[in-house]
């Protein structure tokens, strides 16, 4: 029996513990020492580690694995209860009528805010207008977000209030969509992403009045967002994309006891950041460097999305005789860019979904390579939604890690019907979230939500990488793409671990690491894969502390 010097402050014992590290992968009992994991082995070991002050938690012989990293969670942008809710909203009739009942619960709003409307729900394929909204918002302005809050849609009240005109297109929170042949706003704001959550893009709507963009409103859903991670076992989020202002928000949610998880925040670099700017972003990761806070990596986009045809394709999109959409950078000047961060030791998250936006990326990694010479950059292409099959070896051969985000392949999200789909065309579909693919051809996979774009429990993303069917059942789409459980929670633990530069710390539960781990009500292992949705978190322990069940 191991005795230990001085009893642990946690022991765990009656597991199947999981560990993600393969110098031993199954044990029964750990011993949890000043938040660090001391010893793990087999239940007859754990009394030596056992005193009169130590806590013991009996898992049941449940399954136990190392706390789930997601390595894309917007937990600051998060969903807001004070907007109408159109999730599941699949015809304009459903969204005025949701629209409706929210104003006549709420008869004296000064806005009508809305997020998550789904870009099909608009009839005949196009985008969303100004005329779509009037009719049930009158000269109350009225705000909504796209699911994915890369574009927004308004109506007239709110293009006066926000001074959106024919001369005035160009604007600090994104692009305003004229129509073709008047040359009038349509209502439609494209670029939302890389100019609306930017730190000029979001003061200007502050400043204009937009109550989503308030202080508090953004504390709100931070905070609400953190409360579900942590009950989804979620003990380290990477928050992808922030501005130095809302570093604040992690500080006051860490002072005020809110932040039970781990945060790593990366800094949002938009076109146009300066030298000075990158000397704040280094001096930020020098502040905020501790266990709990991190910041650090910089976010860039290359291109944007593929429903709105805004994602950069090599080839035109289904039905379009010359539209490929736009990468943000010409190729040559994007290469410039990478180099000179990298040189400077920033990491780079580069949103990247269209098969040329990816090969723009990579092919600035190489360049970066090339002038600067081989460096542990650990650089991500952030969805990898369609890769071309030619550029699938290049991620391991550069080093670049593919966060990438299960559920977006669902059969229902982006699958045969969907816009995805139909923008990228039958004869693409083969390029369609390639995990296998990469999987097999020596890629990192850092597995993440993409919430409030996504549900955020792992379980569903887990679910979806493993089958590439719909929520309860169905025909699956594209499965020659599915990796098994074991790869899944290796992308969700140890993958995002890595792509992080964790992997000392966190990502396993190996002696001498951080002691977050998690107890499943049920042994997703072994399970069938149907069952894996609605497996709870019954206990979350982050350094060593329960921070949730128990």
């Amino acid at each position: 029996m191991a005795i230990a010097a001085h009893p642990a402050h946690l022991v765990l014992r009656n597991a199947r513990i999981h560990t993600v590290d393969p110098a031993l992968p199954e044990a029964q009992a750990m011993a949890v020492v000043d938040g660090r994991i001391a010893w793990i082995g087999s239940d007859k070991d754990a009394q030596g580690w056992t005193g009169p002050g130590t806590r013991v938690i009996d898992a049941g012989g449940k399954l136990v694995l190392p706390g789930f990293i997601d390595a894309h969670n917007h937990v600051r942008l998060g969903s807001d209860d004070a907007c109408v809710q159109l999730s599941g909203a699949r015809t304009l009739d459903e969204v005025h009528a949701r629209i409706r009942a929210w104003r006549t619960s709420h008869p004296d709003a000064e806005w009508i805010e809305a997020e998550a409307f789904d870009y099909s729900a608009i009839p005949g394929g196009r985008m969303p207008t100004a005329d779509d909204l009037d009719p049930v918002t009158g000269d109350v302005p009225a705000f909504v977000l796209s699911y994915d809050v890369h574009t927004a849609w308004v109506n007239t009240a709110a293009m006066r209030r926000l001074g959106i005109d024919r001369d005035h297109t160009g604007l600090p929170f994104g692009e305003a969509a004229t129509d073709s042949t008047t040359g009038e706003p349509t209502g439609f704001i494209t670029d939302f992403a890389v100019k609306g959550l930017s730190r000029d893009g979001h003061r200007a709507l502050q400043t204009l009045g937009l109550p989503w963009a308030s202080p508090n409103r953004q504390y709100g859903r931070l905070t609400k967002s953190l409360d579900d991670a942590i009950g989804f076992g979620i003990t380290t989020v990477v928050e992808p994309q922030n501005s130095l202002d809302d570093l604040a928000l992690f500080a006051r949610a860490r002072a005020e006891g809110r932040l039970r998880s781990r945060i790593v925040a990366a800094l949002f670099h938009p076109r146009g950041s300066t030298d000075s700017d990158l000397d704040d972003f280094a001096a930020a990761a020098r502040r905020y460097a501790d266990d709990r806070i991190r910041v650090g990596p910089l976010k860039l986009y290359i291109d944007d999305v593929v429903e709105p045809r805004t994602a950069a394709l090599l080839e035109p999109y289904a039905g379009c005789r010359h539209h490929r959409g736009d990468t943000f950078y010409p190729p040559e000047e994007f290469a410039s860019l990478l180099t000179k961060l990298d040189a400077r030791g920033f990491q780079c998250f580069v949103h990247a979904t269209g098969d040329r936006g990816i090969r723009t990326v990579l092919d600035a990694v190489e360049h970066a390579r090339a002038v600067n010479g081989p460096r542990d950059a650990r650089h991500q292409v952030v969805h990898v939604e369609c890769l071309d099959p030619d550029d699938t070896p290049r991620f391991a051969a550069l080093g670049v890690v593919a966060c990438m985000q299960p559920r977006h392949s669902a059969p229902e999200v982006a699958g045969p019907g969907k816009d995805w789909a139909e923008n990228i065309g039958v004869g693409r579909w083969h390029k369609a979230w390639p995990l296998r693919s990469l999987h097999t051809a020596g890629a990192l996979l850092a597995l993440s939500s993409d919430w409030n774009v996504a549900e955020m429990d792992p379980m569903i993303g887990i679910y979806t990488a493993v089958t590439r069917r719909p929520l309860g059942g169905g025909e699956p789409w594209m499965p020659q793409e599915t990796i098994s459980v074991e790869a899944a929670v290796h992308g969700y633990t140890m993958g995002s671990a890595y792509a992080n530069f964790l992997e000392d710390e966190r990502g396993s539960l190996t002696v001498g690491k951080a002691a977050d781990f998690v107890v499943l009500s049920r042994d997703i292992l072994r399970a069938v894969p149907e069952d894996i949705p609605g497996t709870a978190v019954e206990t979350v322990v982050v350094a060593g502390l329960v921070e949730h069940g128990g």
